[in-house]
């Protein structure tokens, strides 16, 4: 049965089925997109696995060629034996030659080696392993990759979300104020995306490399799957969050709790709040001017469209007739 969902205007008035009848409508579309999100997302599940993968395997590869960990040290031992390995052919090449002294049953004997002592210095060549999380439990895998999958599939499928929100709240809102609103409806996925985007490209990966590197050589590091997840989950969405600080300004200019003038004069604190943000995020001194930078900028940005927000209010109020 098709599912049609229609724009309810400001004057219209609904009864409370008629509500509840809207309400289901959306909520049935927001499910089925979710629903085709988490599909995909499950379709692809191993490059978005390797895409979480990715800033945990750069460092834990740096550790691993280091000799730290179990790991590490068996990393230790496929090199030194890759070395015996290469010496011995080095050896079994100068005994197959013909000048060698060798008889020809010993050096046929030789060259009948050869390829699987080649095969083991190729297999023994490999590049340090490592750049997977491991996993304790039976269901763990299955488990993890459904909430990685799930994480992904919100993240698709939340602009369709937002507008089923915003079309299911609006019709409350006087006209005037659901032109404001509308601007930053469309503001809340993209300054979300750049924010996820920020914290894997940036933050993610100083805070691996952080904790990875804290006392790592009183420790035997393995990286559990569930916590590595949550953790990297939670450092890409609170980023998403905190990239909303545009959108909480303009509505609180908008909503006259304080005026892009004050904003100005108290902008210290402003500089202040994001340094203390980006110092509670782990990561050195370099990682933390890099987080506060894009914060204040933020910050900076917002205020100018508070600014102007506010003078285009003020002047459409001038031009109302008056009563």
């Amino acid at each position: 049965m098709a599912i049609a969902v229609r724009r309810v205007g400001h004057e219209e008035e609904l009864g409370l089925v008629d509500h509840l009848e809207e309400l289901r409508r959306r909520l049935i579309v927001s499910l089925a997109v979710l629903g085709a999100a988490f599909a995909v997302c499950l379709w692809q599940n191993h490059a978005l696995l390797h895409l979480v993968n990715k800033p945990l395997a750069n460092q834990t590869q740096k550790q691993v060629r280091a000799g730290h960990g179990p790991l590490g040290a068996s990393y230790t031992n496929q090199r030194e034996t890759r070395a015996v390995a290469t010496a011995l052919a080095g050896v079994l090449g100068s005994l197959e030659r013909p000048d060698s002294g060798a008889s020809a049953s010993t050096r046929a004997s030789l060259r009948a080696i050869a390829p699987s002592l080649h095969r083991t210095i190729g297999a023994l060549s490999a590049p340090p392993q490592g750049d997977k999380p491991v996993t304790l439990g039976i269901g763990e895998p299955f488990t993890t990759t459904i909430g990685i999958t799930l994480i992904f599939a919100l993240i698709l499928s939340l602009p369709v979300l937002l507008y089923q929100l915003y079309a299911y709240l609006i019709p409350a809102v006087e006209p005037r104020h659901q032109r404001v609103a509308r601007p930053l409806l469309l503001a809340v996925p993209g300054l979300f995306v750049a924010g996820v985007t920020f914290g894997y490209l940036v933050v993610l990966p100083a805070a691996v490399r952080f904790f990875e590197n804290f006392n790592a050589s009183q420790f035997n590091v393995l990286v559990q799957a569930s916590q590595y997840y949550h953790f990297a989950a939670m450092t890409v969405l609170a980023m998403g969050l905190l990239f909303q600080i545009p959108i909480a300004i303009l509505i609180a200019t908008q909503a006259e709790i304080v005026t892009p003038r004050q904003l100005g004069h108290n902008r210290r604190y402003a500089i202040l709040a994001c340094v203390a943000i980006a110092a509670l995020l782990p990561g050195d001194i370099t990682t933390m001017l890099l987080e506060t930078i894009p914060l204040y900028l933020l910050f900076e940005i917002s205020l100018v469209i508070a600014r102007l927000a506010d003078y285009r209010r003020k002047r459409a109020e001038r031009r109302l007739p008056l009563v």
